[in-house]
C-alpha cells in the first residue's frame, strides 16, 4: 500500500462517519461516562467523547504507534502523510535509477 492508498483511505472513513457516530457503550464505559460527566460538567456529553478522541489521537501519535501501524500498512509515517509526500520524494531518492550491482564498477 502506499500513500496514495492512505489518502483514499482516509477519504471514504470521513465520508462514512459523517456528522454523527451512534456509539453503544457497554456497562464499563458508560460508567465511566457518567463520572466524567458529573465531575467536568461539559455543556454536552457530545463534547467528552471529543475530547477522547483527540487525547487518545494525540497519545497514539506521541507513543509512535500511529507511525508503526502506517508504516506496517502502507509504508508511510504521520509526517509523511501530512507532507503528503514520502520520505524519498521530500529527498529526491526516487529520482535516481538503481544501482545494478553487476555492472557498477564496469567502464
Amino acid at each position: 500500500m502506499s500513500l496514495d492508498d492512505l489518502n483514499a483511505e482516509m477519504e471514504e472513513s470521513y465520508a462514512e462517519i459523517g456528522d454523527e457516530l451512534a456509539v453503544a457503550l457497554d456497562r464499563e464505559t458508560r460508567n465511566e461516562l457518567a463520572l466524567l460527566e458529573t465531575a467536568l460538567e461539559p455543556e454536552e456529553t457530545d463534547e467528552l467523547v471529543r475530547r477522547a478522541v483527540h487525547m487518545l489521537f494525540q497519545t497514539t501519535v506521541d507513543s509512535g504507534k500511529l507511525d508503526f501501524q502506517l508504516r506496517s500498512g502502507y509504508d508511510v509515517t504521520y509526517d509523511e502523510y501530512l507532507s503528503g509526500m514520502t520520505f524519498d520524494e521530500m529527498t529526491g531518492a526516487d529520482q535516481y535509477p538503481s544501482m545494478d550491482d553487476e555492472r557498477r564498477y564496469q567502464f
